[in-house]
């Protein structure tokens, strides 16, 4: 009888413990939205490094991030998305539509030249014209802004800890481009590999060695946040040496220039709330003294821009935009359009596929309502990073998200998925309001971040 008790207790006492742990599990949050996103963001930086058009690497990335996007959005969340952010990509798709909508021609004669009114695809008599004149062109990259888009507005709903978690995932991408880099430079002068993606792989796993550098250059605030802020100083100068000497070895000229100009705003960012930032800071200047020395040899070997260069592209674009600013001559049809306008004595045989810089490009294809829109993206990004935004990824990721948008105006590295979705989570982390929020909580002296990784401060920041 006594046995019978002990068996029945130890039997409810187990039922009981088996309860609790489910309630327990039922009660924990999910993890799979963090893993899902991060994959989309590793798979983005390891095979979105093409530029040509038509690529179905870029059509998988685009495929997988609305996915995910979805999946992410069928969830409740307890965090909102910033109407501003919302507004602006709703303006965004609004000029999307207006370019490939039919509109009579008596509207746009008179806003551009007679060449570029040409008849559309549905009737040659129907009196209708579209804004763009490379409709299928503006039509896919539609689909490349509404899957950056939705990637972003994703990584805004995540818990703030799960924004951190996607960390990892981008430096997973960053090493595998820097380890197809080394075997690259290590193994001859000649870089190119085909075959392997369906584009001439140049530098990285990248086909533009400029891009390449782009992202090298965007990955060094969140190692010198490594490094300095948590406490990680060996780690943390490794990888920073090593993000230096592919920049030197990539060869790209902004992009030294900038990885030299962003090392240092980084440590200054950040050397003052660390503790090791007055051991690290006499370091990171000397070795960046001696990166500027092998940096200036590096671009006074080469002529910086001749007589077909970044300088005549800006000009023949400049000549385009004085004709087309008040609707643009539509997204992606920039080739097509560049070519009315270019000089005969600048005609070769490789064609001119972008002005290597964004704003011009841009105006170009979108006209004045495109300028209207990157000058209030300009003014959302610097309001939040300045008056609401103190955690330090924020800080990291607006240091970042500046460099590549003032290194293009050299270059087009967001036209690169890989860039573009890196763009995309960044921005993310800005706009986070979670993230804001918890380090007001908490107080910025104690701020922590999940996953037991500890911020370290100054023992003076945490007495005040």
């Amino acid at each position: 009888m006594a046995i019978s008790v002990r068996w029945h207790v130890g039997h409810a006492q187990i039922e009981h413990r088996k309860s609790f742990i489910l309630r327990e599990r039922s009660t924990r949050p999910t993890e799979w939205e963090k893993y899902l996103l991060g994959s989309v963001l590793f798979l983005s930086v390891l095979i979105g490094g093409g530029t040509a058009s038509g690529l179905y690497t870029e059509a998988l990335i685009e495929v997988a991030a609305i996915v995910s996007a979805a999946a992410v959005f069928s969830r409740p969340s307890g965090h909102g998305i910033p109407r501003s952010a919302l507004w602006l990509l709703a303006l965004g798709l609004v000029v999307f539509c207006f370019q490939i909508v039919p509109l009579p021609a008596a509207l746009l004669r008179g806003l551009r030249p007679e060449v570029l009114l040409a008849n559309p695809w549905l009737s040659g008599e129907t009196g209708l014209r579209f804004v763009s004149v490379g409709v299928g062109r503006t039509i896919e990259c539609l689909l490349y802004f509404v899957a950056m888009a939705a990637f972003f507005l994703s990584v805004t709903r995540l818990r703030p800890d799960q924004v951190y978690g996607l960390l990892p995932f981008f430096f997973m991408g960053v090493i595998c481009n820097g380890l197809a880099a080394a075997i690259q430079y290590s193994l001859s002068d000649t870089v190119a590999i085909q075959g392997l993606l369906p584009f001439t792989i140049n530098a990285g796993l990248f086909a533009n060695q400029n891009h390449f550098s782009a992202l090298l250059f965007v990955s060094i605030p969140f190692v010198v946040y490594y490094g300095l802020f948590r406490g990680h100083l060996l780690s943390g100068s490794l990888g920073l040496i090593t993000l230096l000497l592919l920049l030197l070895a990539a060869g790209s000229r902004a992009g030294i220039l900038i990885g030299l100009a962003i090392t240092i705003v980084s440590v200054v960012f950040l050397s003052a709330r660390s503790r090791l930032g007055g051991y690290g800071i006499p370091a990171v200047f000397i070795g960046l003294s001696l990166y500027t020395i092998g940096a200036w040899t590096k671009i006074d070997a080469e002529v910086v821009d001749p007589a077909f260069g970044r300088a005549e592209f800006a000009r023949t674009t400049i000549a385009g935009i004085e004709e087309n600013w008040a609707t643009g001559v539509g997204f992606g049809s920039f080739p097509k359009v560049y070519q009315i306008y270019e000089k005969g004595e600048m005609i070769f045989k490789p064609y001119v596929n972008h002005a290597h810089n964004d704003y011009l490009e841009l105006a170009l294809e979108g006209g004045a309502p495109v300028v209207f829109l990157v000058a209030a993206y300009s003014i959302l990004l610097f309001a939040f990073s300045v008056t609401a935004r103190r955690d330090p990824l924020q800080k990291m990721a607006f240091l970042s998200v500046s460099f590549l948008l003032v290194h293009s105006l050299v270059d087009y590295p967001l036209r690169t998925a890989a860039l573009a979705m890196t763009f995309a989570y960044m921005n993310g982390v800005i706009f986070h309001k979670g993230l804001a929020e918890r380090l007001s909580q908490r107080g910025e002296s104690t701020a922590a971040h999940d996953d037991n990784l500890l911020v370290p401060v100054r023992p003076a920041l945490a007495r005040r």
